[in-house]
């Protein structure tokens, strides 16, 4: 009888628990299944995700784009410019230091103050050289900064109109170490619908790298 009433207690014991627990699990699937209630309706407030996406890469979009090469040959042609403006100002100086060396050496100078004359006029030529350097560096800069607005600006024009015959959710840019699906690469047609819109001068500011490529040219003549 003792092993019968401790048998019904610790069965009565089991299913008590089991009970409890089992109104804890309810009541804790009640409330998650509200919290995820309302946290749908939060996330569907704020949007309604999809996988409408498709990529391309920046760096062949760069080396195939016919504008970015006409700004590349510009500045191909400015950076020897630059490299020869330095070159005649180097060779300049260097040829008044030598002049003055030598008369130092051959006692050409007769008094301290013709000397200090000489020295005068070479640094204001080196001071000149500095600055006609610095402001050819400085306008090489600009151009480039400028060159890298219009490039930006014909892309996102490009972008804004090639989407809306697509509609796509997003048109991302391939990073080294990202994977997507190779059939998502949308590259090619990028490259051939910038080059199509340059060419017809529809791009932004395509007019605009046309004709300072082509009033550098002249200048050049």
């Amino acid at each position: 009888m003792k092993k019968s009433a401790l048998a019904v207690a610790v069965t009565a014991l089991a299913l008590s628990a089991v009970g409890c627990s089992n109104n804890d699990k309810a009541q804790d699937a009640a409330d998650k299944g509200v919290a995820k209630k309302e946290s749908a309706k939060a996330d569907g407030d704020k949007f309604a995700p999809t996988t409408n996406i498709r990529y391309y890469n920046m760096d062949s979009v760069m080396s195939n784009y016919e504008m970015v090469k006409t700004f590349n040959e510009v500045n191909l042609r400015t950076m020897t410019e630059l490299q020869n403006a330095e070159q005649s100002r180097s060779g300049e100086l260097q040829r008044m230091a030598n002049n003055i060396q030598q008369k130092m050496q051959s006692n050409g100078y007769l008094s301290e103050a013709s000397y200090n004359a000489d020295m005068a006029v070479f640094n204001q030529k080196q001071q000149q050289a500095q600055n006609y350097l610095g402001s050819l560096q400085a306008k090489a800069q600009q151009e480039a900064v400028r060159q890298q607005q219009v490039f930006l600006d014909s892309l996102n024009n490009f972008l804004i109109t090639y989407n809306k015959a697509h509609h796509y959710d997003a048109i991302m840019i391939y990073s080294p170490g990202e994977y997507y699906n190779p059939a998502l690469d949308i590259t090619k047609e990028i490259i051939d619908g910038l080059n199509a819109a340059y060419k017809k001068g529809n791009t932004g500011n395509a007019k605009e790298a046309k004709d300072t490529t082509k009033a550098k040219t002249e200048a050049k003549k």
